[in-house]
C-alpha cells in the first residue's frame, strides 16, 4: 500500500477490488457446491467494514474520511451463512439462480472499481504533465 495522501482513494479502491475478487471466488465455490448436501453458502463482508471505518461523521468531507483510513485495516471477511434457512431437504442453502445474479452484480462492481482505479491514475498522469 502506498503511504502518500495522493493515493488515498487508490488504496481504498484497491481494497474494494480485492474484496470483490474474493467475493467472486466465494460465489464460484457456492455454485460448485450447489449439489453438496449440507453445504452452506459463503459470502464476503467488506461494505460494512468500509462503512464502519469511514465513520458516520456528517461534518467531515469525504476526502478527510478517506485520508483517516490510512493505516487502518480494511480487510474483507469471508463468512459462511449458517442460517437454518434451506428450501432443500439436504440442508444446502445455495440457490443457483440467486448466485448467478450475485455473480453478475459482483463482476459489474469489479469492472467499475477497475475503471475507477484507471481514472485515478489517469488524473495523476495529467497532473504530472
Amino acid at each position: 500500500m502506498f503511504q502518500s495522501s495522493v493515493f488515498d482513494y487508490v488504496n481504498v479502491l484497491d481494497k474494494a477490488a480485492d474484496a470483490s475478487w474474493l467475493r467472486n471466488e466465494a460465489i464460484s465455490n457456492n455454485l460448485s457446491n450447489a449439489d453438496t448436501p449440507g453445504y452452506k453458502r459463503q459470502d464476503v463482508a467488506f461494505e460494512s467494514v468500509l462503512k464502519r471505518a469511514l465513520g458516520s461523521s456528517q461534518y467531515r468531507t469525504m476526502d478527510a474520511k478517506v485520508a483517516s483510513l490510512r493505516g487502518k485495516s480494511l480487510e474483507p471477511a469471508l463468512y459462511r451463512d449458517h442460517a437454518d434457512y434451506s428450501y432443500r431437504l439436504d440442508k444446502n442453502n445455495v440457490d443457483v439462480d440467486t448466485e448467478g445474479v450475485m455473480l453478475a452484480e459482483n463482476q459489474l462492481k469489479y469492472q467499475g472499481l477497475m475503471l475507477g482505479i484507471q481514472h485515478e491514475f489517469t488524473n495523476l498522469q495529467t497532473v504530472m504533465k
